[in-house]
């Protein structure tokens, strides 16, 4: 099954679980540069259950959008559940939304050293005062790990909605 038409059949199923639960979805995204919101939009209607997308690809970017602190992406890197977490609350906190994604990696050709190899992308959701991080080291060129990302973080949507 090619991606596009995997990525159809997820942002389908999420638009349905959204409009469902009369909710609105918000991004935060670095290493995937506005892939997923990308991804969300291609999908007519989806205006009624997306609300926006932060590409926040610097670091300044994230401490300015989002208002992850600066001591925080010092303390771990930017590429961290910690700043994660940090990113899905802002991205949260600067919209109207009631879920959001966030996703910060590494997608390469450049690596961050041994504890953060190529692939490594850490995701956060957050919605209804709970976020939930995750690290995955996902393998492939540049274009294949951001792939990765995004449906790994339409998924994570699609799960969060299932608990709620």
């Amino acid at each position: 099954m090619d991606k596009d038409h995997v990525f159809s059949t997820l942002v389908r199923q999420l638009g349905e679980q959204l409009r469902a639960a009369q909710w609105l979805l918000s991004t935060a995204e670095s290493c995937t540069g506005g892939l997923v919101a990308a991804t969300i939009t291609t999908a007519s209607g989806s205006g009624d259950w997306f609300d926006r997308g932060f590409v926040t690809y610097s670091i300044p970017s994230k401490t300015e959008m989002l208002g992850v602190p600066a001591t925080l992406i010092k303390q771990y890197g930017a590429v961290s559940e910690p700043v994660a977490r940090a990113m899905a609350e802002g991205a949260l906190h600067h919209s109207r939304s009631h879920i959001a994604l966030s996703i910060t990696g590494i997608a390469g050709p450049t690596d961050g050293g041994e504890d953060k190899p190529i692939g490594t992308v850490c995701f956060g959701w957050s919605y209804r005062d709970q976020t939930h991080c995750e690290t995955v080291q996902f393998k492939g060129d540049r274009q294949q790990v951001r792939l990765q990302a995004v449906e790994y973080g339409l998924r994570g949507v699609l799960a969060c909605l299932k608990k709620q």
